[in-house]
């Protein structure tokens, strides 16, 4: 079985990418890959290379990077060359329009696209998009990107080969949209699983994930973690919880915050005295595995289920967790055993004055929890999840 995984980045990770590398934008397709994958951002070719390590040869595909898309496209003749990346310009509206209609993107994501206000690919992005398929040929398409790649897309990709389709998404998707041009639909939320169900298309849970060749790309720890308690993550309206969890470690600890702040938050803020600027793949897990305590908060819309990626990428790297509690984070975590769990912000300072002072327990909860990730937690288990549910289908 041949497989083809469709993902995207954030245009703020593409800047990055190719300003720290000069000339790479002039690379060969192949080439941009490598540094694309050596970056260890979000899921690189974790999921390719298990696919493959089972006996199921794979490919990535990052739909919306220009530069790596072009140089695909000029290799084969195509008259086909897409503007560089940049950071979106789009305006921000007022934090607190942002946080009145953050209930309801489900709804307003369909008028925003017709808008330009939700991510979509351009005619010619398709193009090369859909010649890349053509020249696969691939027999199973997990598409990690319900956005970019909409339905009206889908369909015509359906249409080169018939692939099984499968789409994975971690938020509530947009409404509106005909989900039954997919074989199978996956989510860490069983809330969206259901809600798929509901709609009449088949939907699984498969969770994130770790890939242990991470741990082979980090440096030797020369010192013992020298970082009191971070954070590594996004600070948005989304993240109302997140955000005064954070605000309260700030008041009372040495807190250091990497990822973006939301240009909305208020001056006072003591969050950015905090900011230490955007790190991203490789550096990221080094700042997880540097940290006495690193914290997590789901974002808002998780509601009462836990399953985002930084339990994964913490955990894997062997660091303390500190997460916030959900209902189902047992079946993923043995609570207070292998991460520490807080469910009110009391708590969680209360655990924080506890496990800086802790060491011994720290370093136990920290090696049960990595120990539990790379046991039960990476992507080769996920890949085995998802050919088990598509071949028995």
């Amino acid at each position: 079985m041949r497989v083809l995984i469709l993902n995207s980045d954030y245009p703020r990770f593409l800047a990055w990418l190719y300003q720290r590398a000069p000339g790479l934008q002039n690379a060969s397709y192949a080439e941009q890959m490598v540094a694309r994958n050596a970056s260890l951002f979000g899921v690189a070719d974790f999921y390719s290379r298990s696919f493959t390590a089972l006996g199921h040869p794979a490919a990535d595909i990052h739909v919306n990077n220009p530069l790596l898309q072009s140089a695909w496209a000029r290799e084969r003749g195509m008259a086909i060359e897409l503007p560089p990346p940049g950071v979106s310009t789009r305006h921000a509206l007022p934090g607190w329009l942002q946080r009145a209609v953050a209930p309801f993107k489900p709804m307003l994501r369909p008028l925003a696209r017709k808008v330009g206000l939700s991510p979509r690919l351009d005619v010619q992005s398709e193009q090369i998009l859909l010649a890349q398929i053509e020249e696969f040929k691939p027999d199973l398409v997990l598409n990690q990107d319900l956005f970019h790649i909409d339905t009206r897309l889908v369909r015509r990709i359906k249409g080169i080969g018939r692939p099984i389709l499968v789409g994975q998404v971690g938020i509530e998707p947009s409404r509106g949209e005909d989900w039954t041009v997919y074989n199978l639909m996956i989510s860490q939320l069983l809330r969206i699983v259901q809600s798929f169900r509901s709609a009449g298309v088949r939907a699984e849970v498969v969770h994130l994930a770790f890939a242990p060749a991470v741990l082979d790309t980090l440096p030797e720890m020369a010192a013992a973690p020298n970082i009191d308690v971070s954070f590594v993550g996004t600070v948005s309206s989304d993240h109302q919880q997140r955000t005064a969890l954070l605000e309260a470690v700030a008041e009372r600890y040495r807190l250091k915050l990497w990822g973006n702040l939301d240009p909305s938050l208020p001056p006072s803020s003591p969050l950015h005295r905090c900011f230490q600027g955007e790190v991203w793949g490789k550096a990221m897990y080094e700042v997880l595995r540097r940290s006495r305590i690193t914290l997590n908060s789901h974002i808002d819309l998780a509601r009462r289920e836990a399953g985002n990626a930084r339990l994964f990428e913490a955990t894997g790297v062997g660091a303390f967790l500190l997460t916030d509690f959900k209902e189902n984070l047992h079946t993923l975590f043995e609570p207070n055993s292998e991460v520490a769990a807080w469910r009110s912000i009391d708590e969680c300072l209360a655990m924080i004055d506890r496990y800086l002072k802790d060491e011994d327990s720290r370093a136990a909860i920290a090696a049960a929890g990595q120990a539990r990730t790379l046991k039960s937690h990476t992507f080769e288990s996920r890949v085995r999840e998802i050919l088990r549910l598509v071949q028995g289908s």
